[in-house]
C-alpha cells in the first residue's frame, strides 16, 4: 500500500500554511510510531506543493510518477472553518481572490475545458468518522472552494482516475503557531467574518491526518 500525502506552502503573505505544519506533524507521528494496517506497514510520502495554479498540478504529477502512489490525499488550509473538512466535490473551475505566488489570477476559467466537475475517490464519510474517532471535530464539505487547493484536487482526481488509483482532499482549519490566518477566504469567504479563529494546533491536526491515513490505507486494502 502506498499513500502520498501532500500539503502546502504558505501563501498570501503568511508564514506558514497550517496544511504543510500538518503534514510535517504527520510525519512526526509516522516516525515516532509507524502506522501498520493488517499487520503491514504503509508506504507514506509526504510532500509540499506550490501555491500555484501553474505549478501545482505539475508538481503533482511528477510526485506520483515517483512514488506511484495507489492513493492521493491532498491537504489544504480553510479561513472560516474550526473542525477537519473532508471534501466531496472538486469544481472544474478556477477563480481566484488574490494572486497566487507567481502572481497568476484566473478569473472563471475551466481547468479541463473539456471536463466536469469530479467526485472525491475516497469514503468522504469514513474519514469523517476515522477523524471523530480520534476526538476531533470533522464535517464534510461541499466546497473546496476555487483557489489552487480546489485545483490540486481536481488534478489528483484526474491523476488517480488515469492510473486506477483513489485521490481525495481534506481541508484543516487555518491554525497559526501565533496570531491568526490573514489568507483563507479563498475557501470560506463567506464564513470567515462569522466563525472565531479555530482553536486546534498543528498537533491535532497531524493527529487528524493520522486517523485519516490510517483510514484510506485500510479502504485501500479492502
Amino acid at each position: 500500500m502506498r499513500i502520498l500525502v501532500t500539503g502546502f506552502e504558505p501563501f498570501g503573505g503568511d508564514q506558514e500554511n497550517a496544511s504543510g505544519q500538518a503534514v510535517a506533524e504527520l510525519s512526526r507521528l509516522l516516525t515516532a510510531e509507524p502506522l501498520t494496517v493488517d499487520g503491514e506497514e504503509p508506504y507514506v510520502a509526504i510532500e509540499i506543493l506550490p501555491v500555484t495554479f501553474a505549478g501545482s498540478g505539475r508538481v503533482l504529477a511528477e510526485l506520483v510518477d515517483r512514488h506511484e502512489p495507489d492513493v492521493i490525499l491532498s491537504i489544504g488550509e480553510a479561513g472560516g472553518r474550526a473542525a477537519i473538512t473532508p471534501e466531496r466535490n472538486a469544481r472544474n473551475l478556477d477563480n481566484a481572490r488574490i494572486p497566487d505566488n507567481e502572481g497568476a489570477q484566473p478569473v472563471n476559467e475551466p481547468i479541463d475545458p473539456n471536463g466536469t466537475d469530479l467526485e472525491s475517490l475516497v469514503d468522504v464519510e469514513a474519514l469523517v468518522e476515522a477523524i471523530r474517532a480520534v476526538d476531533l471535530p470533522a464535517e464534510a464539505s461541499d466546497d473546496a472552494g476555487l483557489f489552487v487547493c480546489n485545483h490540486v484536487f481536481y488534478e489528483g482526481v484526474r491523476l488517480a482516475q488515469s492510473r486506477g488509483a483513489r485521490a481525495g482532499f481534506i481541508h484543516v482549519p487555518a491554525v497559526r503557531s501565533q496570531g491568526e490566518a490573514t489568507v483563507g477566504a479563498e475557501t470560506d469567504g463567506a464564513l470567515a467574518d462569522r466563525v472565531s479563529a479555530p482553536s486546534l494546533t498543528f498537533a491535532d491536526l497531524g493527529r487528524g491526518l493520522r486517523a485519516a491515513v490510517e483510514s484510506v490505507a485500510g479502504a485501500a486494502r479492502a
